[in-house]
């Protein structure tokens, strides 16, 4: 009987290395990439540079000159991601741009659809055969051509008793 409970606690163990609980990735903040960035032009306006880039998340009264986007990717198992890329702006026109190294938008939905691969994921067209399984909806009727005449089933605005 001792044996058995022993394989038993040997069992919950490897279980509980093994299977771990799901955490889903989390992006905070602003995702800029390559290409975002090699957009952005000396002595584009303010509006211009958020068209582009979005809202910045940071930006403070004491430096208006300043805007600071970051973003962070935490995933499981790996250890978080964090980019930070900030705009310059001198008399309303962007001065010029300090960033770390961006992923480029291929390299960056890489990262997100790497768990998962396309060869389990079902077609999602339906065949010509598969949708004569389902019944045919009738058409609604025609507009009558006489405009302003109402349909003689239609109840009346105003009630004939006062």
């Amino acid at each position: 009987m001792l044996v058995g409970c022993g394989s038993l606690d040997f069992a919950s163990k490897t279980v509980a290395g093994v299977v771990t609980p799901y955490t889903m990735d989390v992006v905070q903040g602003n995702v800029v990439t390559r290409e975002q960035v090699a957009a952005l032009k000396p002595g584009m306006a303010r509006t211009q540079v958020r068209d582009v880039l979005g809202t910045a998340l940071l930006t403070s009264v004491f430096h208006a000159n300043r805007w600071d986007y970051v973003f962070t990717l935490k995933r499981q198992g790996v250890a978080p991601q964090s980019r930070k890329v900030t705009i310059f702006f001198k008399n309303d026109a962007m001065e010029r741009v300090e960033s770390d190294e961006l992923p480029s938008e291929s390299e960056f939905a890489a990262t997100l659809n790497s768990k998962f691969s396309a060869k389990g994921s079902p077609v999602l067209e339906a065949s010509p055969e598969s949708l004569s399984a389902f019944p045919v909806a009738p058409k609604p009727p025609a507009p009558s051509s006489a405009a302003g005449n109402a349909p003689a089933n239609y109840p009346p605005l105003e009630s004939a008793v006062r």
